[in-house]
């Protein structure tokens, strides 16, 4: 039971349009909340989801002492298509076959709107995929929003990032149980052990392998068995035709796609009115330094920050990483204590 306020919901949005063609039919996205919205409403932090993740699976760093105060805080948890919870590929009629990051943002800001009468936030903190979303949102809502977090994620999903993207879809293709269209006749169990294993190698660093942290510091006795434990068994637990789906939202990652800005990424950086806190990990494999380094000069606030350490991807969500969270918590306190 939580020391502060938490709700939590499904907001109805109807058939929803996914911008790259087809219809999200009777469209949910559900939610939770932590915290308290004040009365002018300037306390507004959203924290959308990572790829897979849920609302539950991610409020452990919101707390009095977390990344996120609530205590201070509004913090509104948004669902992202196709994770369980949501409206996604698993669960949702002719879903479209590419739903992307700006559909989700979108359908966000249609929920804070319409059932808080929230029309500015205070912040957007991301990490990943939710990292993603937050970048959308300061560039779809230059106006409208004030600060964003981005946590191991980047504006665009870079080349690299595509090909290990790539691979995780072909994997779940080459499964005797795919009907095309991202959609399976059954579970592909062997595909998702699979899908595990590749996943494993991008998720950490080769630093970490080499140390043999997953053994010292996450206590497996061997790398068989935290490859079955902390890899196969967590995507046993999803839908393929979810990881489909969002693996594909992943790879089409692009702030700069669309009408508004025609594909002109620097452009698009420019615009973005927030001052951004670039968060990325020394040793991410997915999210190099390197690409936020391209995007810092293009930000007319921005600043860049890497999280030391060779805990790679994992070091932007350092649940019992507690020099990582402690660099997390001292950047994001200082951002926001700042203006």
């Amino acid at each position: 039971m939580s020391a502060w306020p938490v709700q939590e919901g499904v907001f109805e949005l109807g058939d929803f349009p996914a911008e790259r063609g087809g219809t999200i039919r009777d469209a949910k996205l559900a939610w939770q909340t932590h915290g308290t919205l004040n009365a002018d409403k300037s306390n507004v932090v959203v924290y959308p989801t990572s790829y897979t993740a849920t609302h539950d699976g991610q409020s452990w760093l919101i707390g009095p002492d977390g990344v996120l105060n609530p205590e201070e805080y509004f913090i509104v948890i948004p669902d992202m298509f196709s994770n369980g919870l949501s409206s996604g590929a698993a669960n949702t009629e002719d879903y479209p076959a590419l739903v992307t990051v700006r559909d989700n943002v979108l359908a966000q800001e249609r929920l804070l709107r319409e059932v808080w009468g929230i029309d500015r936030v205070a912040a957007v903190y991301g990490f990943s995929m939710g990292a993603m979303q937050a970048y959308h949102w300061a560039a779809l809502f230059p106006e409208r929003v004030e600060r964003a977090f981005i946590v191991c994620g980047s504006a665009r999903t870079a080349i690299h990032n595509r090909v290990f993207l790539s691979g995780l879809l072909r994997t779940l293709e080459a499964a005797p149980q795919y009907l095309g269209g991202g959609q399976f006749s059954a579970e592909p169990t062997l595909a998702l052990k699979a899908f595990g294993h590749i996943y494993a190698g991008w998720g950490l660093s080769q630093d970490f392998y080499r140390a043999e942290l997953f053994r010292t510091a996450l206590g497996a006795p061997d790398l068989e068995t935290y490859l079955k434990t902390d890899w196969e068994a967590g995507f046993a637990t999803c839908r393929a035709a979810d990881l489909y789906a969002q693996a594909l939202t992943w790879m089409h990652g692009d702030i700069s796609a669309g009408e508004l800005y025609n594909g002109d990424l620097n452009a698009t950086l420019k615009a973005i009115q927030a001052r951004v806190l670039l968060l990325p990990s020394e040793t991410d494999l997915y999210f190099r330094v390197a690409d936020n380094a391209a995007e810092l000069p293009h930000l007319r606030s921005g600043e860049l920050r890497p999280i030391p350490g060779i805990w790679g991807h994992r070091a932007g969500s350092p649940a019992g990483l507690p020099d990582e969270l402690a660099f997390l918590k001292a950047a994001v306190h200082g951002w926001l204590a700042k203006w």
